[in-house]
């Protein structure tokens, strides 16, 4: 694979070498233009840098439906290649540019995803997250007048093309975030072994092993009761656009982590109850305590990736590149 990577980039070169004596017109006929934009909606950007070296004037050429490299990538949703675009002196000028139904890139970020990208994407909430962080990112670069305000052919300003759009996935979205906020629950143990009839003190008071339950024990009430009121967070939230960017996903962090605690530590809580009542009969509490523990990891194993997915995407370093040199 490195061995036809290396020689498709020497093939490059030299096709660069070629058309640098072309114009525009064999350009065309050779059908340089439509590998550009075949490549921008694959998201290879060193095809795509290669031979914008070789012509920057591709920067500017359009497809058939009137847009360039950078709105075609918006429309595709190829983060690599848009981020292309803070590496271009004259960005601020391309940002301006509408396409044959006065689209301009705010417009195409209004859009609707293709479907084989959101695919990609786990939850509805997670997909309507990363449209909004699309959206959010185009809009930091469109600050000019005919920028956010601007109607297209259809009299539609971009975030009413989002809204439109986009009413589906939140919706989606929203009973996503409730369904996933009903499965919470509250966990603790009465106190193994019972009280004392005269002092009213716990029975097993002075072992190392009730120490360990009490501590595990109120760990795990106080996880499910934090999870408890995210999860009551999320079920009262508005569910605005803008809350599915960090308000209701770091919610859902929270309640994901304060219940994953809480499910293991209630597993230790129940370990330790089972050695202070059955420490002489262990032949039975391994067995026990191993065929519980099987739901318990099964539970955190399937969470944890969505939880750590919520994370990266909601905090993680993001998508686009912003620190891209100038390149054409």
């Amino acid at each position: 694979m490195k061995l036809i990577h290396a020689r498709s980039q020497d093939i490059l070169d030299y096709m660069g070498e070629v058309l640098k004596h072309l114009g525009t017109q064999e350009m065309e006929e050779c059908l340089v233009y439509a590998a550009i934009f075949r490549a921008v909606r694959s998201g290879i950007i060193e095809f795509i840098i290669r031979l914008c070296k070789v012509d920057p004037d591709i920067l500017w050429r359009r497809n058939s439906m009137g847009r360039n490299i950078f709105q075609y990538s918006i429309e595709c949703r190829q983060e690599k290649v848009y981020s292309l675009i803070y590496g271009v002196g004259q960005r601020n000028l391309i940002a301006t540019f509408a396409d044959a139904s006065g689209n301009d890139m705010l417009h195409l970020a209004g859009m609707l995803s293709p479907t084989e990208k959101l695919d990609r994407i786990s939850g509805a909430a997670l997909q309507m997250q990363r449209e909004r962080q699309w959206f959010k990112e185009v809009k930091s670069l469109v600050v000019l007048p005919s920028g956010v305000g601007a109607f297209n052919n259809q009299g539609m300003r971009p975030h009413e093309l989002f809204t439109q759009n986009h009413n589906k996935l939140k919706e989606e979205g929203e009973k996503w975030m409730k369904d996933t906020a009903t499965s919470c629950t509250v966990v603790a143990f009465t106190v193994p072994g019972g009280n004392n009839g005269g002092t009213g003190f716990p029975l097993f008071l002075d072992e190392n092993m009730f120490m360990v339950f009490i501590v595990s024990d109120a760990i795990s009430l106080f996880s499910s009761t934090t999870s408890v009121l995210m999860f009551l967070g999320i079920l009262t939230s508005r569910y605005a656009e803008d809350d599915f960017l960090k308000s209701l996903p770091t919610k859902m962090i929270i309640g994901l982590s304060s219940l994953l605690i809480s499910i293991a530590f209630m597993m230790v809580a129940f370990c330790s109850a089972l050695f202070l009542m059955l420490h002489e009969r262990l032949w039975i509490v391994i067995p026990i305590i191993f065929l519980a523990s099987i739901p318990v990891t099964l539970f955190i194993w399937m969470q944890f990736p969505l939880l750590v997915e919520i994370f990266i995407s909601t905090y993680g370093g993001g998508i686009f590149d912003k620190k891209v040199r100038r390149w054409p």
